[in-house]
């Protein structure tokens, strides 16, 4: 058997950004989102996920280049000195060297994911699975705190963000720096495993698109889907329309983000076109058994 989870990332941005997960949802070709909890279009997000109650709403935890849920003085530790405003680390680099020289309390992260997590509950959204905005929980001392606070507020699935071998042959263009790094950062998987297995999760098989980020076109997409073996996958994107709120974002991620929007169309909605994919259940992450 083969599933796919197919997870829209930063749902909750922008409207553009909102405006694609409902689209694609509609369309068949997207399963999932998660949702930023501290983000400008997060009511209207909510909205959406209300209406829609097929789709698998999951919490984007956001520790790096946002701005805190928490009360700012029960996690200084997370907050930029440099900042006028309570904020976090504007760049994944400085957040991972503060964690690294040990700057950063794991309590603080804890309390500022369980704030988020509560934040869906009080809206009246049952988080279906959580993940980290820039993948932060692939580390260790974030994973174990965002771990805490999922089994505090019951939510019982987590994703697992390390791209297999087989996927990252199978995708095209990607430079070949993001290609070491991703390479090199599947080291930490067989812990990241054990962690969530001991605190009781679930979690797939594995991330696909992951490198793709950026250039995540129909080709890219239908190369990549051709090659998923039996098992329960989930494919990662960041679709959206863009627009005045995205432009003025710290995102990489602009023109690209329209392109997977048109990929996903183009692949994997229920009016696309037949071709040779395998035949793949789609899920969401409240479907793991």
């Amino acid at each position: 058997m083969r599933s796919l989870l197919i997870n829209a990332d930063d749902f909750g941005l922008t409207p553009g950004i909102n405006r694609a997960v409902r689209e694609l949802h509609q369309a068949g070709a997207l399963t999932s989102a998660t949702l930023m909890t501290a983000a400008p279009a997060f009511a209207e997000a909510v909205e959406m996920a209300q209406a829609h109650p097929s789709l698998g709403v999951g919490c984007h935890v956001v520790l790096v280049d946002g701005e805190p849920v928490a009360p700012p003085d029960t996690i200084l530790t997370l907050l930029d000195p440099a900042s006028p405003r309570p904020s976090f680390y504007p760049t994944l680099g400085r957040f991972l060297r503060a964690l690294l020289m040990g700057r950063i309390d794991p309590a603080h992260i804890e309390r500022e994911a369980a704030a988020q997590i509560a934040k869906l509950r009080v809206r009246g959204i049952q988080p279906t699975h959580i993940d980290t905005h820039k993948h932060t929980h692939m580390f260790s001392r974030v994973l174990l705190p965002v771990l805490r606070a999922a089994q505090g507020h019951c939510v019982r699935a987590i994703r697992n963000p390390f791209e297999p071998v087989w996927s990252v042959r199978a995708t095209p263009h990607a430079p070949w720096v993001r290609r070491a790094e991703v390479h090199l950062l599947r080291r930490m998987r067989a812990h990241f495993l054990r962690s969530v297995s001991l605190h009781g999760l679930r979690t797939t098989e594995g991330s696909l698109g992951v490198l793709a980020t950026g250039t995540l076109d129909a080709p890219a997409l239908r190369a990549i889907l051709a090659q998923v073996p039996a098992g329960t996958w989930e494919l990662v994107c960041h679709p959206a329309y863009l627009d005045d709120a995205l432009r003025t974002t710290r995102t990489r991620l602009l023109a690209s983000r329209q392109v997977e929007l048109q990929a996903l169309l183009a692949v994997l909605a229920q009016d696309a076109p037949p071709n040779a994919l395998p035949s793949l259940r789609r899920i969401h992450f409240g479907h793991l058994p």
